[in-house]
């Protein structure tokens, strides 16, 4: 997915919705902050999203344009309507979403995970497909070690969930070799 192709997707989920602001919560998020991230993290083609107001019109907007649908088919990519509790967030993740507002998005706004809320609910999940992201979100530098622990240590988990996501971290962040 290219940020045009995100752009697209706010303009047609926020008409179908009748919602001016969507929240982006999914990988594609990465397109707010960084509109020319690298290839290896725009390999979805959905977008996780849901009408900030009103997150029970997602289904809406699920149905319309989501996958299978005839705009899947049109376009090669697709919204995925999902709930806000679909990802697991750092406290104060609201306040970072980034702003993808234009005249491509045709006054409708994507508000999309800033990157290391974005990581961190990556982490989380902890799919393989998850760890492939977040590997490369560090390997390309758009991703802080430091800013990501502290964002851990301000997210609700279970002690045994958040020692695996620091382990996470830690092997996407490797120590360098000290010489003798």
């Amino acid at each position: 997915m290219r940020r045009s192709d995100l752009e697209h997707l706010i303009r047609a989920a926020g008409r179908i919705a009748g919602e001016r602001e969507l929240v982006i919560i999914g990988s594609q998020s990465v397109l707010g902050q960084f509109p020319d991230a690298p290839l290896a993290l725009l390999m979805s083609m959905e977008a996780d999203l849901y009408p900030r107001a009103h997150p029970e019109l997602a289904d809406k907007v699920d149905g319309a344009i989501g996958e299978g649908s005839a705009f899947h088919q049109a376009h090669g990519y697709y919204a995925q309507g999902v709930g806000p509790d679909t990802a697991t967030l750092p406290r104060g993740w609201q306040r970072r979403l980034v702003r993808v507002d234009n005249a491509n998005t045709n006054g409708y706004a994507g508000l999309c995970l800033e990157v290391h809320d974005l990581a961190l609910s990556k982490y989380v999940a902890g799919r393989q497909k998850d760890r492939e992201f977040t590997r490369e979100l560090a390997r390309h530098g758009l991703i802080d070690r430091m800013t990501l622990r502290k964002r851990l240590a301000a997210t609700k988990l279970d002690p045994a969930v958040a020692k695996l996501v620091r382990a996470r971290i830690a092997r996407d962040f490797p120590s360098k070799t000290r010489r003798r």
